[in-house]
């Protein structure tokens, strides 16, 4: 399965905030800079994040983006259904039934189909994966492989 870009982007907005810890919401344009992306996509991504409730929006010159809730509460799903949608990744269409198939008596079809049952197994279990890992986890993930990340983004941002 492959996603969009704009879950990368949408998960790493989140640590950014956290690690931020501004008081006030950060704006589109500021977090664009941090990642060098066009501010006018990640906005999509933002209000993605608003309308499922894992961050909040501030309209206005001072307006922008906060967490709507802690990063142990918002898990990599809820990121990834936030941006791409709760629909299923794989829509069988019941192409057995087609071509050869319409010759077949219903009974071969009474079944669920082999390679539909195969890919909701795989997707249900990569969606239980996602949503066993809160971005905490992945945020103390980061900040194993780099402690004094925190620090730096601040300085970063201060300096921005």
């Amino acid at each position: 399965m492959r996603m969009s870009e704009g879950v990368e982007w949408a998960a790493h907005c989140c640590l950014l905030l956290d690690w931020m810890g501004e008081d006030r919401p950060v704006s589109t344009t500021r977090l664009a800079a941090g990642f060098e992306l066009p501010p006018p996509y990640l906005n999509k991504q933002l209000q993605a994040l608003v309308k499922a409730g894992i961050a909040t929006s501030t309209p206005g010159a001072r307006g922008g983006f906060r967490l709507a809730r802690p990063l142990e509460k918002i898990t990599m799903m809820d990121i990834v259904a936030a941006i791409e949608g709760p629909e299923d990744a794989f829509q069988c269409t019941e192409i057995r039934r087609r071509g050869a198939g319409t010759e077949s008596p219903a009974s071969a079809f009474e079944g669920r189909c082999s390679v539909s049952t195969a890919m909701r197994k795989a997707e249900l279990a990569w969606r239980k994966a996602l949503a066993e890992q809160t971005l905490a986890d992945v945020r103390a993930g980061a900040e194993r492989a780099s402690p004094r990340l925190p620090q730096l983004i601040r300085a970063w941002y201060a300096r921005h």
